[in-house]
């Protein structure tokens, strides 16, 4: 039995397993004594379109979510507006929950989007629970909100905040899973990459849509979503505290 989720990750395990099979069963002028009778769970066509599309919701999220929140500061900066936001009685982790509340929506757009295209276009099937799916993925929208709010603090001027967006982006496609094996990847890259939102993000989304996986499944990805969106919203907060001195 093969996860066919990954159809990559497939295509190998199963040409390894035929090539197991036939030096074992060998024999001159005998039939085979071993016959190799795959079971693919989950994608039976092996479609990559189908593991593709959903990790492209967590990618796009990723990269709209950070460079949108990543401009906010650094153009009020720019506009010279960012002296009322010095003089409001905000407090400065409220300011920063709200420059993060207006783009969850717009990132739900975008997800659901994302699925009705990929379900009619590519015929990528929901196994699992919606709701389920759309909670988990506000965390994640979240620290990528918080993220791109921290970028934004350190930037003086738009382009400087969309260059960091792009440069955060790449390492997110490469080391994430997204394109390639998360386990074939070395141990320092699997370390680094538990350390980015998009990488739990794609287990979820993928464990969600494609293999009906419940919340009991998802904990511990859960778990690192919710430390990394408590540590970038502070590490903002703070951030956002010494530029206001």
């Amino acid at each position: 039995m093969v996860d066919g989720s990954d159809p990559q990750t497939v295509n190998s395990a199963l040409s390894a397993a035929s090539g197991l099979a036939q030096s074992r069963s060998y024999a001159a002028g005998q039939p085979p004594r071993v016959a190799l009778e795959p079971d693919t769970w989950y994608n039976p066509d092996l479609k990559t379109s189908i593991y593709i599309v959903p990790g492209l919701i967590g990618v796009i999220l990723t990269m709209t979510m950070v460079m949108l929140t990543a401009m906010a500061v650094a153009r009020e900066r720019e506009r010279g507006t960012l002296e009322q936001l010095i003089v409001s009685p905000l407090r400065r982790g409220e300011l920063i929950v709200g420059k993060i509340v207006p783009y969850i929506a717009m990132g739900y757009v975008q997800m659901t989007l994302i699925l009705l295209l990929g379900h009619v276009i590519f015929g990528v099937p929901f196994s699992g629970s919606v709701l389920l799916l759309y909670l988990l993925a506000f965390l994640f929208i979240a620290a990528n909100l918080a993220l791109g709010l921290f970028f934004s603090t350190l930037a003086q001027t738009q382009q400087q905040a969309m260059q960091m967006s792009f440069f955060f982006l790449l390492p997110n496609i490469l080391l994430s899973g997204f394109m390639f094996p998360f386990e074939a990847m070395p141990r320092p890259a699997q370390l680094l990459a538990q350390a980015l939102p998009l990488t739990h993000f794609l287990r979820i989304v993928r464990g969600i849509v494609l293999k009906g996986s419940q919340l009991p499944d998802l904990t511990l990805e859960l778990l690192w979503l919710c430390g990394i969106l408590v540590l970038l919203v502070v590490v903002a907060s703070l951030r956002f505290r010494k530029k206001l001195a």
